[in-house]
């Protein structure tokens, strides 16, 4: 435990005082830290989750944005099987996250790892997470941040494959709440967002109401058929290359 403890300080700061150009260096720090953290095998992953935890609490908004994101690097890192072991866990904070009070950012980076975790666990045993990340996710659809949108669309896009028997009634609600951002958002003025409002419509169809279907553009009105293809369907990493390239 203390190992990981002193892996995880070196990504961690502890002064906000610390340099810029080391905080600048943080992705570097993360992949540093997932590569130790594969070659040291006696530290388990829920000893490196239980810091993260107390990192995601932090009184710093800094502190607390970088918990999220190294909860990303776990999710990455770690197998699906981990991944699923330790879902509540993880689901747990960054549910907290996505709420955050104070930091757009701990926000952002809350639904970028979302993004990352229920890719992994296909949407199984949610529970009550689904409304919890549901309800928070269409609030930011019509963000003014392009990022913040881009990702929130492509959150609502997965919830939409991963709601089942079981949320079908809630997250129709939820979808037909949000049909005036669902149709602004299609002609957003970030050409990323756009794109993914039209793959989350597509997503999101079996839940519309049928007058309001009538107001999305058809199949054969879409310039481009490849993206008929839901979100939900990615592998995290290829969400992790949009971000990491900045077309999220």
């Amino acid at each position: 435990m203390e190992q990981t403890r002193r892996i995880l300080s070196q990504l961690l700061p502890t002064s906000t005082s610390q340099p810029k150009k080391k905080r600048t260096s943080v992705l570097s720090f993360f992949s540093k830290v997932s590569w130790k953290l594969k070659l040291q095998k006696r530290e388990p992953l829920k000893n490196v989750l239980s810091i993260l935890a107390e990192r995601a609490q932090d009184p710093s908004a800094k502190k607390r944005c970088l918990a999220m994101r190294g909860l990303g690097t776990v999710a990455c890192e770690a197998p699906e099987k981990q991944v699923r072991r330790y879902k509540k866990v993880m689901l747990d904070l960054l549910v907290k996250g996505l709420y955050d009070p104070v930091s757009s950012e701990v926000i952002h980076e809350s639904m970028q790892t979302l993004t990352i975790v229920l890719g992994k666990i296909q949407g199984q045993g949610l529970g009550s997470f689904f409304i919890d990340i549901t309800l928070q996710t269409r609030t930011l659809l019509d963000d003014e941040n392009d990022s913040m949108r881009c990702l929130a669309f492509i959150l609502f896009g997965q919830l939409a494959a991963f709601a089942g028997r079981k949320w079908k009634k809630f997250f129709t609600h939820q979808v037909n709440q949000a049909g005036d951002s669902l149709l602004t958002h299609l002609q957003d003025k970030s050409p990323q967002v756009a794109k993914a409002c039209r793959m989350t419509v597509r997503a999101c169809v079996p839940y519309l109401k049928p007058r309001m279907q009538q107001s999305f553009p058809s199949e054969e009105d879409q310039r481009n058929p490849r993206l008929s293809r839901h979100l939900s369907h990615y592998h995290p990493e290829v969400l992790l290359f949009f971000y990491a390239n900045k077309i999220l």
